[in-house]
């Protein structure tokens, strides 16, 4: 999911884009740790679990968190059967006084071998939930959300994907604090500082990675972790941080539609970057509802907008024909109605986009997908009211299915509700200086520090949210550092959460399984 999802979105699209305000904040340093030993069984007696449960009355606290619980599942992949176990709990975050400040729950998926990779997931928000990458992407059960044509009152089928990472790596969804059944046990105030902004986020899931590989005797395994937007912009600090802090290093890291450089759309009066980097995701919609969405279809926008798009908007009317004709070939390639391309000097703002692009059929386009649909409820306002698309249809499937899965498949009963989405996260957390930074920094030292760690930063072309442009700007401006392969951009159908459609999910599983064959 992306970042800073708002429950308002008449406010500007753009602050679905990182266009935000900071201020910084004193951070400390959480420490995340196990309180039960490897060994720990599966099995307690009823009375262990009723005590377990039990809540303490005179604190007034929640109930506990159940114990570890886990089961054997299997699934069908290219004609092969998978046996693997699920494994649910939870591990606690401590502070530096060894006080228990929150609980982070860890959903794994393992199979016996002695060489496997651990793989860690982590999705974004701030305020989401792994389910996105567990159900949608990796996972090895998959529910069909977030096309075109799917409905939150869709039956929540769950089936096996043939998209999966399992056969080639295990697999740890981590829910970050105030996400899934993840929880603080601080009061608000104090949650707010422990884990609501940038640099203690990164710490105590710093922790908790290196707590898991110890708990499960796993640190010599090989290791890579993958994060999706938010969780992109995790990712890199989150590599460094185990590398140079907690001593773990990671092989690999795949960013899924991350957000890396939060400043790189600023100043859109000036600044070509902006438009460039929005353009071709607009024109990829377009291409894709007359079906030419192509990879070379895409060089040539590319190639015109690192070229003479971005050359004739520097200009300005300085040359008045060159923005004539750089205003009708942006009319050609996204399709729009001339006059809107004309009067918006072919510089497409995202939010007016969205509400142009299907106006004549009643509907509005997601920022994370354009050409995935709702009929707009507002019509006549002056700017957008209504909720985004595909957010207005998903948290309702992905929440039902993974309660189920976790409740009943797996037998983790708790008393307590999931959040795939929290907007709670989403207000309260601190856009403080040092999230404005982005993470461009930590993966050039990251990657300067180890030769042989590989990253892969893959988006889906439709997407606005976090435009596969702004990656390809930004890794352009990078040093090579050796093999210039080790740090690389792949582009697939779809768009925020690409991986919804199968064809892009099975191309992206192609391309890892290629990015871990080669450690």
């Amino acid at each position: 999911m992306s970042i800073f999802l708002l429950p308002i979105v008449r406010i500007r699209v753009a602050l679905l884009m990182c266009a935000l305000s900071f201020l910084p904040v004193p951070v400390t340093r959480l420490y995340a740790q196990s309180d039960k030993p490897a060994q720990e069984t599966e099995k307690t007696t009823a009375g262990d679990k009723a005590a377990a449960n039990k809540p303490d009355a005179d604190k007034g606290e929640l109930p506990p968190l159940p114990l570890e619980a886990r089961v054997q599942q299997s699934m069908e992949l290219d004609g092969k059967k998978l046996q693997y176990t699920v494994t649910v709990g939870a591990l606690p975050v401590r502070n530096k006084d060894g006080k228990v400040t929150g609980e982070v729950v860890v959903t794994s998926y393992t199979m016996p071998g002695n060489e496997r990779p651990v793989t860690f997931a982590l999705n974004g928000g701030p305020g989401a939930s792994s389910v996105y990458l567990n159900f949608g992407a990796i996972g090895p059960k998959h529910l069909q959300f977030g096309n075109e044509g799917d409905s939150p009152s869709d039956p929540t089928v769950l089936a096996d994907n043939q998209g999966t990472w399992l056969d080639f790596t295990d697999l740890v969804f981590i829910d970050p604090i105030g996400t899934g059944f993840s929880r603080a046990k601080v009061s608000e105030d104090e949650a707010k500082k422990l884990f609501y902004s940038t640099e203690p986020d990164i710490e105590y899931l710093s922790r908790i990675m290196y707590d898991w590989l110890v708990k499960n005797d796993r640190l010599e395994s090989r290791k890579y972790l993958v994060g999706e937007s938010y969780g992109g912009f995790r990712g890199p600090r989150i590599t460094y941080d185990l590398q140079s802090e907690l001593g773990v290093a990671m092989n690999g890291v795949v960013l899924v539609s991350p957000y890396l450089n939060p400043t790189i759309e600023q100043n859109g009066d000036l600044s070509p970057i902006p438009w460039m980097i929005t353009l071709p995701s607009i024109t990829a919609a377009n291409l894709e509802r007359q079906n030419k969405l192509t990879p070379e279809a895409m060089q040539e926008v590319i190639a015109y907008t690192e070229g003479e798009y971005a050359t004739t908007l520097i200009k300005g009317r300085a040359d008045q024909a060159a923005t004539d004709r750089m205003i009708a070939r942006v009319t050609e390639m996204t399709g729009l109605d001339p006059e809107f391309v004309k009067y918006s000097g072919g510089r497409l703002d995202t939010r007016a986009y969205l509400r142009e692009v299907h106006r004549e059929q009643g509907k509005l386009g997601s920022v994370y997908d354009s050409n995935v649909t709702s009929f707009d409820p507002f019509p006549y306002a002056p700017e957008q009211e209504a909720n985004d698309p595909i957010l207005a249809s998903i948290i309702a499937p992905l929440t039902t299915a993974m309660v189920d899965f976790l409740t009943r498949t797996v037998g983790w009963k708790v008393d307590a509700r999931y959040n795939a989405l929290s907007y709670d996260v989403a207000q309260e957390w601190d856009r403080d200086a040092d999230l404005r930074k982005g993470s461009v920094p930590q993966l050039r030292q990251a990657v300067a520090a180890d030769s042989k760690l590989r990253v892969m930063i893959v988006h889906g072309w439709d997407d606005l949210s976090c435009p596969f442009m702004g990656s390809v700007l930004s890794v352009n401006q990078m040093p090579v550092m050796g093999d210039p392969t080790r740090v690389s951009v792949h582009e697939y159908p779809g768009g925020h959460m690409f991986y919804t459609r199968e064809t892009s999910r099975i191309a992206l599983r192609k391309d890892v399984m290629e990015m871990y064959s080669r450690h």
